[in-house]
């Protein structure tokens, strides 16, 4: 009888154990069956009862597992009010002079996290053509990716190319300006193709294999171009970066190959603290848009860019220096100096306020109806979220 009775009683605790939420709602009913089998006592059903309650309150107290799967919506728009006087080398107003506001870049994204693995991303990029004198809109990047660790991530369809990203973020100032390769049109911010990064310790790296036309012309053609990049940080706040690209840009079509391949190097080193920044990067390049052309032609140039924090308020001065030959070959005596000045205000986190003085000038330049000199004045805005 006490085995038959011990039987029992371990039912009832698995029973109730295993169901403690019903347990807890209605068990008065089992509970008044195994007393009247004399399986329980009622000081049994106490303790049996107290042993519920206990490990419902356990249960309770452990959260939900938080699920992985999230979207995020992201914006960011580039707005200034400026005058603008820029002339040929005769003197000759161009027609770009004048007083306006502008929006010159306005990015909308969505990021899907699937797991901890997989995840999708979509950025549009819209702009302002003075050609067509209308908006247009692109898709900048739309990616799936795979993050096999921090160290290896592979990324398939337009994504961020390795050098002109980076080097925005260590800059700061895209609202304000173009970096320099980008500002010259040397390179792409992003391009379709397969695109591989990850980070180790102190060493970072981005390597793409892709069409060469940039994100805007995704046609193919008979091979693709690659660009890398390798970037350490030895010490806190110190950034030392390499790149370089090879390719024919998307020109090497069946019917008319193209003729060259285009090559850029690339070095930047950053140094920034939550006081100051400094920076500087160099480039040098060979028939970069003369992949189709019978003529070839070579360039380098040099940008020299620095910030610091006035005071401990919301405040920045910064300033920037940029020379270049672009065309040493076909026209040797072209040189271009650029340079800004500004102070930033943080109104608050995503908005950004810059009072800023641009000047470009350019010798010689490759015709006489093209811009000499500028000079631009005016307010800049970032605003992201």
């Amino acid at each position: 009888m006490a085995l038959h009775r011990l039987k029992w009683l371990a039912c009832a605790g698995l029973l109730i154990s295993g169901f403690t939420p019903m347990f807890a709602q209605d068990s008065q009913a089992l509970i008044d069956l195994l007393i009247r089998k004399g399986i329980l006592s009622p000081d049994d059903a106490k303790e049996l009862a107290a042993e519920a309650k206990q490990q419902a309150a356990a249960a309770a107290a452990i959260p939900a597992p938080k699920s992985k799967v999230s979207t995020t919506v992201s914006a960011k728009l580039y707005i200034d009010v400026s005058n603008l006087d820029a002339e040929n080398s005769a003197g000759t107003k161009l027609a770009t002079s004048g007083t306006g506001l502008d929006v010159k870049r306005f990015y909308f994204g969505v990021t899907h996290v699937f797991d901890d693995m997989w995840s999708a991303n979509i950025n549009t990029d819209s702009a302002y053509s003075s050609a067509t004198g209308a908006t247009s809109t692109f898709i900048k990047t739309a990616y799936v990716q795979a993050k096999f660790m921090p160290e290896f991530i592979v990324q398939l369809g337009s994504a961020n190319e390795p050098w002109i990203p980076f080097d925005e973020d260590l800059y700061t100032y895209r609202y304000v300006e173009n970096t320099l390769i980008d500002r010259l049109k040397f390179g792409n911010s992003a391009d379709w193709g397969v695109h591989v990064l990850g980070t180790s310790g102190m060493v970072s790296y981005n390597v793409a294999v892709v069409n060469g036309g940039g994100y805007k012309n995704p046609t193919r053609s008979k091979g693709m171009d690659l660009e890398g990049r390798v970037s350490v940080q030895p010490i806190a706040g110190l950034t030392l970066a390499v790149g370089g690209y090879t390719g024919r840009l998307g020109k090497d079509v069946e019917g008319t190959p193209a003729t060259r391949t285009a090559s850029r190097y690339d070095a930047l080193v950053n140094y920034a603290t939550k006081q100051f920044s400094l920076g500087a990067e160099y480039f040098s390049e060979s028939d970069w848009g003369f992949t189709a052309s019978a003529s070839s032609d070579k360039g380098d140039g040099y940008s020299v860019f620095a910030k610091v924090k006035l005071g401990d308020g919301p405040y920045w001065a910064f300033g920037r220096w940029d020379t270049d030959k672009p065309s040493k070959k076909l026209h040797p005596t072209m040189k271009e100096d650029y340079f800004n000045v500004g102070f930033e205000y943080v109104a608050i986190k995503g908005v950004n306020l810059a009072l800023v003085y641009k000047y470009d000038h350019i010798d010689n330049p490759a015709s006489a109806s093209a811009l000499a000199k500028s000079s631009e004045i005016g307010m800049f805005a970032q605003v992201a979220f």
